[in-house]
């Protein structure tokens, strides 16, 4: 099932049933899983591994080396994992000595242009909209929708179950379960849809909105928000997860709820 056209290394290791159409290019050192499809003019470059059922569209450049001026040429590698879509002219880079790889996980749609840099982290069932940018060693949690024209600065977190809407310029960590928009990014809501969508009850999703009232609405300082959650908000793996989220942070967490003039009128 690979096409005459195709150049594929006689290292490259290829599962029997993957479909490679004509013109791309598969390097040494790499390895795909059963029942993936590449598309025409796909170039797989060194240290690629592409789990099973994956879909690459034509264009696409992974695993190339990173657009780092730090790397060496390190034996560094790029994971893809299964049932993982990436579109039309789609680049990953591979790893450096920081993480020694890239990683994009299970069930994920990497949509047309999208860039992610070296020593990104990318969780399961993560929507990355047309254009979305990661710069280097960022790390992207499960359930996360980052709307087109995403642009997101090294060393960023972004939560789980977060949505990011488009255009947005992402400078700050953002937590879990939350709605992140307007310039400079901030707080507007918990992705409540997304939640609804994943089977989180109404209860649960009001118990995070209690939770980020007041880290964000109420105009507490993040450790006094921290303490009164603590006290104020009953024990749950979403509360610890917003908690250990926060305390964590290195660059700082996005702001919080601004009421904008046009709001007020």
């Amino acid at each position: 099932m690979i096409h005459p056209l195709t150049y594929v290394h006689p290292d490259a290791k290829i599962a029997p049933n993957v479909r490679i159409d004509p013109f791309t290019t598969i390097h040494k050192n790499v390895e795909i899983g059963e029942g993936t499809w590449i598309g025409s003019n796909v170039t797989i470059m060194e240290g690629a591994r592409i789990g099973k059922n994956c879909q690459i569209f034509p264009s696409s450049v992974i695993s190339a080396i990173p657009q780092d001026l730090k790397f060496r040429g390190e034996d560094t590698i790029t994971s893809i994992g299964d049932n993982t879509t990436i579109r039309e002219c789609v680049t990953i880079n591979r790893g450096t000595t920081d993480r020694n790889m890239t990683r994009i996980g299970n069930n994920c749609h990497i949509m047309a242009y999208s860039h992610i840099a070296h020593d990104c982290v990318v969780g399961d069932h993560c929507i990355f909209s047309n254009n979305t940018t990661l710069a280097g060693h960022i790390i992207v949690g499960d359930h996360v929708v980052l709307a087109g024209l995403t642009a997101v600065q090294q060393f960023v977190r972004i939560g789980s179950h977060a949505f990011v809407t488009g255009g947005s310029l992402v400078r700050k960590d953002i937590p879990p379960y939350v709605k992140a928009a307007r310039e400079p990014l901030s707080y507007v809501g918990v992705n409540s849809v997304g939640l609804k969508r994943r089977g989180y009850s109404i209860d649960k999703i009001n118990h995070i909105l209690d939770i980020y009232r007041i880290l964000f609405v109420r105009g507490y300082s993040v450790s006094k928000a921290l303490s009164i959650i603590e006290a104020d908000i009953p024990v749950s793996d979403e509360r610890d997860e917003i908690i250990s989220f926060v305390r964590d942070t290195g660059k700082g967490i996005m702001k919080g709820y601004m009421r904008r003039h046009e709001d007020m009128a």
